[in-house]
């Protein structure tokens, strides 16, 4: 597929054929994820495939009972990790500056920009992808259940295998408010924001699953008038992250 209209045609995929990856092939789209850019080649980011079916278990309870946690062939938990750098500065008698806003940030977009890729190398193998942020639903449960060290936090899970659902694709925003030239400006978006609207409530209505009545701004107000995970900032603080 021209990796444009793969780009553009992504769908989260709820439901999975039974179907194994090959272990060369799955190792190969790891290995895709893992070649993405990383901020300073500091490489703040790993991957924890979850196998056991106990824990598949547990973190399907832990994320909202979400099915697909437990069915999909592979579930992988990103991880932004500084454990093993500030381990390398212990290694050449250098002391760790820890705790520094610049380094959650760097740990966490280095993650997102591994997943990322991962889902791209995937999907341009046939292969179908949902990510899981409710992995943070209980994070102080989520780094105890999968073991982690200071200095290291799950940012989000990954379910992983062949596709048993084509959903529609989602429309984005209008290009003209997504995209902005110089400056992000003052323009007035209400016009484009309403027919955005429209085209949300009509993909909503019509689409073949999970069919509701809801606009995207009435769904923005929603999830942004309510807090939303409040403890992160304090697990986040306990795991050696944003002190500073």
């Amino acid at each position: 597929m021209d990796v444009l209209d793969l780009l553009k045609g992504h769908r989260s995929i709820r439901t999975f054929k039974s179907d194994a990856i090959d272990e060369q092939l799955f190792e190969n789209i790891i290995l895709a994820g893992q070649a993405s850019a990383s901020s300073s080649f500091i490489q703040a980011c790993t991957v924890i495939r979850i196998t056991d079916a106990n824990k598949r278990k547990a973190l399907r309870a832990l994320a909202g009972d979400q099915a697909y946690i437990e069915e999909a062939p592979e579930f992988l938990v990103f991880c932004a990790d500084l454990n093993r750098s500030f381990q390398c500065c212990r290694r050449h008698l250098s002391t760790p500056v820890e705790g520094l806003t610049e380094q959650f940030i760097i740990a966490t977009v280095d993650t997102a920009i591994v997943a990322q890729s991962t889902a791209i190398a995937a999907e341009s193998l046939g292969l179908g992808i949902c990510y899981i942020g409710a992995i943070r639903n209980d994070p102080f449960k989520t780094a105890e259940l999968l073991e982690l060290p200071d200095h290291t936090y799950p940012v989000f899970g990954m379910c992983l295998g062949y596709p048993d659902e084509a959903p529609e694709v989602k429309p984005r925003l209008p290009l003209n408010v997504f995209l902005k030239t110089d400056v992000y400006g003052d323009k007035n978006e209400e016009s484009e924001i309403s027919a955005y609207d429209e085209a949300m409530l009509n993909y909503y209505k019509n689409r073949t699953k999970n069919q509701k009545q809801q606009s995207w701004s009435e769904q923005m107000a929603g999830i942004l008038s309510k807090e939303n995970r409040p403890f992160m900032k304090k697990f986040l603080t306990s795991r050696g992250f944003i002190k500073r």
